[in-house]
């Protein structure tokens, strides 16, 4: 593996992306307190009993570290694959190649600059993603985008944007409405790219110039059986294009709404109702893998896991399995203080948190799932309980800042991986469904406990999941036969 060159990593998962430091050791302390887990740690004696008030207090932190230095003078413990490994120097992978394994490992939020000039620092993360080159394939003239069409408003009284060009009300588009989600923006720059290559075949554009007809002929375009190379014709799925021109739909209705456009010839062009009405979630963990995964969690800490990162990790699986929340919701924002906890006078707590479209919900957390929050709280020096008025991230990094989305991500993936590792050889179909397994799993297996296991209001369902439609709640009653079985059963004696 080539060596890497530190400072030709960017960082997108801060505003304003910030370049990694020059040397691989300052590059590696930056990603660990990004990503809030170790990366690469050199061990001797020295170092450990510096860390710790004894050697009885080392030997219970650092046990696999400890025991490695009873026979070798330096240990190497560094990440790998969702894990820290410990080894003797001689057997470790180098500094330069943990730190490349780590950055590709998180590509979605670090950035290899290949070549050219390095971008500044200054930009924006909407700026450093959203820009033409990103937009539109390398194949597509830049210059079609940064254009008005027929339907555009010149009129600066009514155009609320304030812009005169496709690409500026593209860029404003995805800053307001996708820039709190990296898989969000992600999703909309591919379908926007989509349409402008269609666009381009079809000799059509810019965006604002296209019709209803256009986008009528766009939908049956993408809606139409596609040849592959295999010699089959397949049909895209219902929920793909239901995404491709719900995105669609959206940009025009706001550009609409903000006044860069005259009218709005996407209205009605996304079965919205329809496409939620059709859904079915499917991406769900038996009861007896999430059993499996909650004692596990509940155990003791594995070895080469220091305690106050397995405490951190029992919380963190605590707060998605028992309030349902996205990914993003537990990121911190320093702006909103958000998301926070509050207590009523029984000392229950209640998750505030900003969903998608800034919304803000309150979810609250059963009391079986608060000793481990508060022991973790403790872990980290803070009483038990939240005092009121405490603007203090959730979830910590080593370095005591907050905990981005990968590194939650990773502490997740974590306890699946250590699960599915405890599994008997024969749970194969088990250990296959916590592999494949994230956060949103979770997300899914609330919702369902919610509407399936306990006949939850839907109404009172959707307002703790933060879904906009209650078609999307109720989406979940498809998944289980047995219940309507028993409704008819119950109306047909």
């Amino acid at each position: 593996m080539t060596p890497v060159t530190p400072s030709r990593w960017l960082e997108t998962g801060c505003r304003p992306p910030q370049h990694l430091p020059d040397t691989t050791d300052a590059a590696l302390a930056y990603v660990a307190h990004a990503l809030g887990h170790p990366v690469y740690l050199r061990w001797t004696l020295t170092a450990l009993k510096r860390g710790c008030p004894s050697l009885a207090d080392a030997k219970r932190e650092h046990p696999a570290v400890f025991a490695l230095l009873l026979d070798h003078d330096t240990a190497i413990e560094y990440w790998d694959h969702g894990r820290l490994r410990v080894v003797p120097e001689a057997s470790a992978p180098s500094a330069a190649t943990v730190l490349e394994r780590a950055l590709r490992q998180h590509r979605r939020r670090f950035r290899f600059m290949a070549a050219g000039p390095v971008p500044d620092t200054a930009v924006t993360v909407q700026q450093a993603i959203t820009d033409d080159a990103a937009l539109l394939p390398a194949a597509i003239d830049p210059v079609w985008l940064a254009r008005a069409g027929r339907f555009a408003n010149a009129a600066a009284l009514t155009n609320t944007l304030g812009v005169a060009d496709d690409a500026q009300a593209v860029r404003l588009f995805l800053r307001e409405r996708a820039s709190h989600s990296p898989h969000t923006l992600r999703a909309y720059v591919t379908e926007l790219r989509r349409l402008a290559v269609w666009c381009q075949r079809e000799h059509l554009g810019p965006l604002s110039d296209l019709t209803r007809q256009d986008l009528m002929a766009y939908r049956d375009a993408i809606q139409a059986p596609q040849h592959h190379g295999d010699g089959k014709t397949r049909r895209a799925a219902p929920a793909s294009t239901s995404r491709a021109l719900a995105v669609v739909s959206s940009l025009f209705a706001w550009w609409h709404r903000t006044g860069y456009l005259g009218v709005n010839p996407a209205e009605g062009l996304a079965a919205g109702r329809r496409a939620r009405m059709t859904w079915t979630p499917v991406r769900f963990l038996p009861a007896a893998a999430l059993a499996h995964c909650d004692a596990v969690a509940a155990g003791d800490a594995p070895e080469d896991v220091p305690a106050t990162v397995w405490a951190r990790r029992r919380a963190i699986w605590a707060l998605y399995r028992f309030a349902g929340i996205r990914l993003a919701e537990l990121v911190w924002h320093e702006a909103l203080a958000l998301p926070r906890i509050e207590l009523d006078e029984a000392r229950q707590w209640t998750l505030h948190v900003t969903g998608k479209g800034g919304k803000l919900r309150a979810i609250p957390l059963p009391s079986g799932c608060l000793p481990v929050l508060r022991a973790y709280r403790q872990a980290r020096g803070l009483p038990s309980d939240p005092p009121p008025g405490e603007q203090l991230p959730l979830i910590h990094s080593e370095r005591g800042r907050a905990l981005g989305a990968s590194g939650l991500y990773d502490e997740v993936r974590a306890v699946f991986a250590l699960a599915a590792a405890r599994l008997p050889p024969e749970e194969r179909a088990m250990r296959a469904a916590l592999e494949a397994a994230s956060t949103h799993w979770l997300r899914h297996g609330y919702a369902r406990t919610l509407v399936v296991d306990h006949r939850v209001p839907l109404p009172v369902a959707q307002a703790l999941l933060g879904h906009a439609s209650v078609q999307t709640t109720a989406a979940y009653a498809r998944t289980d036969t047995t219940q309507l079985r028993a409704f008819v059963e119950g109306s047909f004696p």
